[in-house]
């Protein structure tokens, strides 16, 4: 039995095999916060978004994931349900963003906004399962600060990946 690919499915593979790649590299930067990441990997998903659709986007994001944590043995781990959570209410987020008029919303706004939903469901996983206690709400405006931070610099990457890949010539 083989399995029919087509090309658009090779660059799929490779896209996501970049985002795998972006976290495989942030998963060894030190971090002066722990828990606090620039989600460099979210650029690829944000990308993808733009040049395919939400469903492949949603594809890469839950590929890196997955095999992420099985590289970096996190797998089932509270560090891979943090992750998961991160992406499953950054995709809902996308979802719901996606439908806001491209006019006012674009790759940085979705980047932040996605972010802050990485963040949320990240804290809400931490909150209900693995530090029960309203002290968790402290943590709040230092990730706040990060998600809006690293979500402006990552959407304005993407913003220039996406004006850059627009003036490439075509072959």
């Amino acid at each position: 039995m083989q399995i029919q690919t087509t090309p658009q499915d090779h660059h799929i593979a490779r896209l996501a095999a970049l985002a795998i790649g972006l976290h495989m590299v942030e998963a060894i930067l030190p971090s002066p916060i722990p828990g606090v990441k620039p989600g460099i990997a979210n650029i690829v998903t944000l990308f993808v978004l733009y040049r395919f659709d939400l469903t492949t986007a949603a594809w890469v994001s839950l590929l890196r994931v997955f095999a992420a944590s099985l590289l970096l043995g996190q797998f089932l781990t509270p560090t891979f349900m943090l992750s998961l959570s991160g992406a499953l209410t950054s995709l809902l987020m996308l979802v719901l963003a996606s439908r806001l008029p491209r006019r006012w919303f674009g790759p940085v706004s979705l980047s932040v906004l996605a972010a802050f939903a990485h963040i949320a469901g990240q804290l809400l996983v931490v909150r209900l399962w693995l530090i029960p206690h309203v002290g968790v709400a402290y943590l709040v405006p230092v990730f706040a600060t990060a998600a809006l931070t690293f979500g402006l610099v990552n959407g304005l990457v993407v913003a220039r990946l996406l004006a850059s890949h627009d003036a490439a010539p075509r072959s």
